[in-house]
């Protein structure tokens, strides 16, 4: 339960790597106003981590059963810290408080702040679903290009990987190659690189975690709900099988 004036904002981090969640929670209070808590949640079924369609799909499953337990907390709103946004609109359709993918989060804000962006992502396979919510979300005008630095989820905190200096070299490529006055980073494990990023190269470097908790706090003090007229719309009631 939320105490008066707090705004609570269930974060779900879609695979099932507690660090992560840890990591990106951590990143997503450090960005939220003082009078917002964070309550970070970690899938209990799907994925180690989530690297593809099929990750994505058995994903949403587990994401859906978190923002059932948010939901049944109070949180205010929800976020779902995947940036292929797994799940976003069955979640919108579950939940009647807002709902944001980072991803979507993210490519707002670039676009808010700067005519053109690239993305620069993890692995080179997940470049096209980065792609294709780039034409959902009427992007394409926006985005330039989306990148990939072929470094594993799950590798991302090891420092023989040297994620920092891999993920500078290629945004300083895509500064110097697209054209573009913002870079969004594809992956919500690359949270706590976006600050330092961004003092490095001298423009906005988005974190989406950090985009859709900020854009949630808003929403909410907006006074803003999911609509449920039409196809966001409470689920029919039927017989399911779940988890």
């Amino acid at each position: 339960m939320s105490r008066p004036g707090e705004t609570v904002i269930n974060v779900i981090n879609p695979n099932m790597t507690v660090a992560m969640t840890e990591l990106i929670a951590k990143a997503a209070q450090a960005s939220a106003s003082p009078s917002t808590r964070i309550v970070g949640r970690t899938a209990r079924f799907g994925a180690a981590s989530i690297e593809g369609h099929y990750d994505e799909a058995i994903a949403a499953v587990g994401m859906l059963k978190e923002v059932e337990a948010g939901d049944a907390e109070g949180c205010h709103a929800h976020v779902i810290a995947c940036f292929g946004d797994p799940g976003l609109l069955a979640a919108r359709e579950l939940s009647a408080v807002p709902v944001l993918g980072i991803a979507e989060a993210a490519m707002h804000a670039a676009s808010f702040v700067a005519t053109h962006f690239s993305i620069v992502t993890t692995l080179s396979r997940t470049k096209v679903i980065a792609e294709h919510l780039v034409r959902n979300y009427g992007m394409e005008h926006h985005c330039r290009k989306v990148r990939a630095v072929d470094v594993a989820v799950l590798d991302l905190d090891k420092p023989e990987a040297n994620v920092r200096g891999t993920l500078l070299g290629e945004c300083r490529a895509a500064l110097r190659e697209d054209g573009i006055g913002a870079i969004v980073l594809g992956c919500a494990g690359m949270a706590d690189l976006a600050h330092d990023l961004s003092t490095e190269l001298g423009i906005p470097v988005i974190d989406g975690v950090a985009a859709a908790v900020r854009f949630a706090e808003a929403l909410v003090g907006l006074g803003l709900k999911t609509s449920k007229h039409g196809d966001l719309a409470f689920p029919l009631p039927k017989a399911r099988t779940t988890i």
